[in-house]
């Protein structure tokens, strides 16, 4: 018989989510479940970081921690975290149907680092964003590390995981929405871009930046100008820098 889940907890998978929500967010986390057959170093240090939490610990048979995981690769490793929750894509029609401005939605394309999702949440929230959409697979999530890194941004801001992110990119694009990815590549540039109608900023990831289905699924792709050494910016910075272009483009327009 499988254990129930936590009450009002969500599962956090994989060694490295699980050692940074114990690491940094072990208020958060209300359960641990372990694959009973692992034995090895990784899987013991997270168990003594539980027991010193006073974290609930399970050891379990991995056909459960699949079930939970829902597919999603958990090295028999579960932490179940309350706090904010991703909500599901179904939700994405009835936000952009009861906005009375047109929507401003920032779209990440697989950030994997936590700090940078919980920098790019905190930009969201300042420049007035609707929500944050980003893929389930090869991404972070809201853990506990997210959640302290965004400040507050992560109850206040929709955060929507979708399971296909080019399936969301085409339903946004049927609702109206204008795609504009970045690239360093792009002939256009962001600031001679016309960013005040229904708007979706779409970033890529640390290093390899969009990928190349979502690349294809914008309407327009700009650069960001870069007069130094360096030859992209910090996915956090450049989100900041996107939204507030659209900010102050959509300021112009209401004056």
């Amino acid at each position: 018989m499988s254990p129930s889940t936590p009450i009002g907890a969500s599962p956090t998978v994989g060694i490295n989510s699980a050692r940074s929500a114990l690491k940094f967010g072990a208020g958060q986390v209300v359960e641990l479940w372990l694959d009973r057959r692992r034995r090895d170093q990784r899987v013991a240090e997270l168990a003594g970081m539980a027991r010193k939490a006073g974290v609930r610990l399970r050891q379990l048979d991995r056909e459960v921690l699949d079930e939970a995981a829902a597919g999603a690769n958990h090295q028999g490793v579960i932490a179940w975290v309350t706090g904010p929750a991703a909500r599901p894509v179904q939700d994405l029609d009835a936000l952009l149907a009861g906005l009375d401005h047109p929507p401003l939605l920032l779209i990440l394309d697989g950030i994997t680092d936590p700090h940078n999702l919980g920098a790019c949440l905190r930009s969201a929230d300042a420049a007035g964003a609707d929500a944050v959409i980003a893929p389930k697979d090869k991404a972070a999530g809201l853990t506990p590390v997210v959640v302290k890194v965004a400040s507050g941004a992560a109850e206040s801001v929709p955060f929507i995981q979708v399971t296909n992110l080019a399936r969301a990119l085409e339903k946004l694009k049927t609702a109206g929405v204008w795609l504009v990815g970045t690239s360093d590549a792009a002939a256009a540039g962001l600031y001679d871009t016309d960013l005040r109608g229904p708007l979706g900023l779409v970033l890529g990831g640390e290093g390899s930046g969009l990928r190349r289905l979502t690349r294809e699924h914008c309407d327009l792709l700009v650069s960001l100008p870069m007069r130094g050494r360096v030859e992209s910016l910090n996915v956090s910075v450049a989100a900041g820098v996107c939204l507030y272009e659209a900010l102050r483009q959509r300021g112009l327009a209401e004056a």
